[in-house]
């Protein structure tokens, strides 16, 4: 069954929770965790939104993200 779409408005405040398949590392060196956050600050900067917070681990991702007009999905389907 899919998921029904997110409602989008601007200033919308949404937590994002990214995580590997079975609970799988995603991160195996520290490298991987900056270019990650390198690729979120990218994406973040080009659809104006906000990133207020955020923690990476081994095997999940959380952020914590204000849109713009953008909107969220979109952003993370070029971050992902």
């Amino acid at each position: 069954m899919a998921r029904k779409p997110k409602v989008h408005y601007e200033g919308a405040l949404y937590h994002v929770i990214v995580c590997g398949t079975n609970r799988d590392f995603i991160f195996s060196e520290a490298d991987m965790k900056q270019l990650y956050i390198e690729k979120v600050i990218k994406y973040i900067e080009k659809y104006r939104a906000r990133l207020y917070a955020y923690v990476i681990m081994d095997n999940h991702v959380h952020l914590l993200i204000e849109v713009s007009d953008k909107s969220l999905s979109k952003i993370m389907q070029l971050i992902q």
